[in-house]
């Protein structure tokens, strides 16, 4: 997935009321301190709006796409921007912020970020705010539900009376509302399958890929189960500032070289498992 020590990250600072948690290159110094005011520039006269840096807004966690791991940030996002920050000769520095920043963009338009990665789908909606790259993962949502409710599809939890949840800001919610449910919002994964655990929900809808990690862990294929597959056409896309057509370019010049040169699957199968055969 060619992260090298290089690219280790540690969390570093929570910054003011919004705690944001800034993760940063083990051994980075751009020497002011992450305050650029937008003036740097990298390969290709690329801005960014640090020096040395290519600033990258996520929401942890979101295995396998972001997460912490011994201590370092990784994942299927994190490599490809990685390449993307190969190719503009800098490193990555992963800020951690609220999912709904993604879909006003504020984090971007206020010079926080370069980008933003997070398992994003493109929308219509959030294209009013920013722009994307290119797609680069076909996206499918999945309902996973505790195998005690006897849930095995959506309309068996309208059947049944059960409660269904949702990570907040994500498409995932908007497709369950669209159902006509009122999914309990969760902040976070992390809070979703906690949800799950605890009995808050009984089921929810959520990225296929997410639950495909969990349940790779034996004890929450234990005590849960895939009960069903919703074809929703999304797929995701790198936002980044409304008009900032050079990163976009260097971003959609990486993203194609790495499926060419068989990176792209590489990382592919690292994080989530076999690359399907449209995909390649």
């Amino acid at each position: 997935m060619f992260i090298t020590t290089r690219h280790r990250r540690s969390v570093a600072v929570a910054a003011g009321s919004a705690a944001v948690l800034i993760l940063t290159a083990g051994c980075t110094s751009s020497g002011n301190d992450g305050k650029d005011n937008g003036s740097a520039t990298a390969g290709a006269g690329v801005p960014l709006v640090a020096e040395g840096k290519l600033t990258t807004c996520t929401h942890l966690p979101y295995p396998p796409f972001q997460f912490e791991q011994d201590g370092e940030v990784v994942g299927f996002d994190v490599s490809l921007i990685d390449l993307v920050a190969d190719e503009l000769g800098v490193k990555q520095e992963i800020i951690d912020t609220p999912f709904e920043n993604f879909k006003t963009g504020a984090f971007l338009n206020a010079g926080k970020c370069d980008l933003a990665a997070a398992g994003i789908t493109i929308t219509e909606d959030r294209k009013k705010n920013v722009d994307f790259s290119d797609p680069y993962f076909e996206a499918t949502q999945a309902v996973l539900a505790t195998k005690k409710s006897g849930i095995t599809s959506l309309d068996d939890v309208r059947a049944k009376n059960k409660k269904i949840g949702a990570q907040a800001q994500t498409t995932g919610e908007e497709y369950a509302q669209s159902k006509g449910f009122d999914p309990v919002s969760f902040e976070s994964s992390d809070a979703v399958i906690n949800g799950l655990r605890t009995g808050q929900i009984d089921a929810v809808v959520i990225d296929y890929p997410v639950v495909q990690g969990w349940l790779k862990d034996k004890a929450n294929s234990q005590q849960f189960q895939l009960a069903g597959n919703l074809e929703t056409g999304e797929q995701y896309g790198i936002m980044v500032k409304k008009g900032n057509s050079k990163l976009r370019s260097a971003i959609n010049k990486v993203l194609g070289e790495a499926k060419a040169d068989g990176n792209y699957k590489s990382i592919y199968e690292k994080w989530i498992g076999p690359l399907p055969q449209d995909q390649s």
